[in-house]
């Protein structure tokens, strides 16, 4: 491989994980959030289910990614475009 093929390589590894860190940080952080409030309630209240924090964290990742869906998706379906282009820039 080239040196201009080996800095194509490296560049699409680069965007793709931080492309993975941005499609996975909404509803990573949604979740956080839900389970602090949820671990707050559960102080405050005294109430230790461990099974109480787990479906509102699970509606609310998927609230995010109703919502950030188009978004997200969009956003993947740009890279994966990039990247297929740039496979003829490899020979």
């Amino acid at each position: 491989m080239s040196g201009a093929a080996t800095d194509l390589v490296l560049r699409a590894i680069r965007e793709g994980l931080l492309l993975v860190l941005l499609l996975s940080g909404p509803p990573l952080l949604a979740s956080m959030v839900v389970g602090f409030v949820v671990g707050l309630l559960q102080a405050a209240t005294q109430i230790q289910d461990q099974t109480l924090a787990f479906v509102p964290k699970l509606v609310v990742v998927m609230a995010v990614l109703a919502a950030m869906g188009p978004v997200l998706g969009a956003s993947l379906v740009r890279f994966t475009q990039a990247l297929f282009l740039a496979v003829p820039a490899l020979r």
